[in-house]
């Protein structure tokens, strides 16, 4: 069973173990970190057949330092040591890799599940019927609009197709409870009604989360994050008929919504950045959050560092983030428990202060820090294969300012092959 990291022991009572701190609620244990992460993301490659706007991982072109499949299966191996249940894996398109497959049978085979998100690209009638037979894999479709129209002006043209495909294929197999993974922009939020239908109609689970600012997604995040209005609706679209709905505890910025007699939202309302998620990328970096690609967030490298299981304990970021943290201005706001401060990713990548109020504050305490001249901290790594999708100029009627075109989407699945000189078998010494 996963337990909370334990503490040094105070100064002069070496010898002595530190008695164990008595905490209450789950949160404030979760928050001193655990011994293993709950929701650990790996990202196997950034080579990837779409150029998503929003992708936080600015995903396009393999890098040719990824991690090999001996590497890959030493990573498995250690995650089982440390008891992880399941890890998600993502990209880029993770199905790219020639290794995907056996990855996945090694995982399940060392009692590792897996949960993988996909566009859909890899998932033809065969592999439906492969995954339906598997007990330990679940299959995540991203889909960022319930038509067409929304979806690909995101994700590019035929990305829609795409992913309905992917889904009837895995229904038609018996594959039981894929997942829809919608990222809630100002042109989707009003679709939520007809993402969970399309759910239903394929037995599905729903599974919304939050736009980031992050890698592609921090050039458009101004046009397409939720409106203040529409972040109201989300919440009360998921009070209304959020049962069975997942969020991975993305909105709980929204929690500050809360009223007396409201039930209010589910989940943890906290930051678990190194303390309960983290991410491994594909050559083997660990970053304390999957939305926080970047530098300052860097606890270490697998390759260098000893292995994933000495970085998640040893790190001295992760460290500092398991001690308490200052909350600011927004700790005389009478909704701090409820929202905690918001998203340290979305407020790093915005340029706002880490201990002030979240960019997408619902009290407002946001606006006047974003109309502040601030400093964006510049991307650290792009992986993109060339331009992506542009503001479009002229919009289709019906739909406001901000939405995007598919008009500079490669005109093939991969203009350049993501899988060009790719290797499995790369050494070490080639990194």
């Amino acid at each position: 069973m996963t337990s909370v990291l334990s503490r040094p022991a105070a100064a002069g009572s070496a010898s002595t173990p530190a008695a164990p701190t008595k905490v209450g609620r789950l949160v404030d244990q979760f928050e001193r970190g655990l011994d293993a992460p709950i929701c650990l993301t790996w990202e196997l490659t950034y080579a990837c057949n779409l150029a998503c706007v929003h992708c936080l991982s600015s995903s396009g072109k393999r890098d040719p330092r990824e991690l090999n499949t001996d590497q890959c299966k030493a990573i498995i191996h250690e995650l089982q040591r440390m008891q992880v249940f399941y890890v998600n894996i993502g990209g880029g398109e993770p199905t790219v890799r020639p290794d995907f497959w056996e990855l996945v049978d090694y995982a399940t085979d060392h009692q590792v599940g897996v949960k993988f998100s996909t566009n859909g690209l890899r998932i033809d009638e065969k592999v439906a019927r492969r995954l339906a037979a598997s007990d330990y894999v679940d299959v995540q479709i991203s889909l960022d609009g319930a038509t067409a129209e929304v979806n690909d002006a995101v994700r590019g043209p035929g990305s829609f197709d795409m992913a309905v495909r992917a889904l009837r294929n895995l229904a038609e197999a018996g594959f039981r409870d894929a997942k829809i993974s919608v990222v809630v922009t100002r042109h989707n939020v009003s679709q939520l009604d007809e993402f969970k239908a399309l759910a239903d109609e394929f037995g599905a689970t729903l599974r919304i989360t939050r736009l980031r600012p992050s890698g592609r997604g921090a050039d458009v995040w101004d046009d397409l994050h939720p409106l203040p209005a529409q972040q109201r609706e989300l919440y009360d679209w998921l009070v209304a008929h959020g049962e069975g709905v997942l969020t991975g505890d993305s909105f709980f910025h929204l929690s500050a919504f809360d009223s007396a007699g409201s039930p209010g939202l589910p989940g943890l309302n906290m930051c678990g950045a190194g303390r309960v998620v983290c991410l491994i990328d594909p050559v083997g970096d660990v970053y304390a959050c999957p939305f926080a690609i970047h530098e300052n967030f860097l606890a270490g490298n697998i390759v260098t560092d000893g292995g994933f299981a000495s970085v998640w304990r040893d790190s001295a970021l992760f460290a500092d983030l398991r001690e308490p943290q200052s909350a600011g201005a927004c700790s005389a706001c009478a909704h701090f428990d409820a929202c905690r401060g918001g998203c340290m990713a979305a407020k790093f990548f915005t340029g706002l202060p880490m201990d002030g109020p979240d960019p997408e504050c619902v009290q407002g305490f946001g606006d006047a820090l974003l109309s502040d001249q601030r400093t964006i901290p510049a991307a650290n790594k792009n992986h993109s294969r060339g331009t992506p999708l542009q503001l479009m100029t002229r919009r289709p009627e019906g739909f406001g300012d901000g939405l995007l075109s598919p008009a500079a989407m490669p005109s093939h699945m991969c203009d350049e092959n993501p899988l060009t000189g790719f290797t499995p078998s790369v050494s070490t010494s080639d990194r």
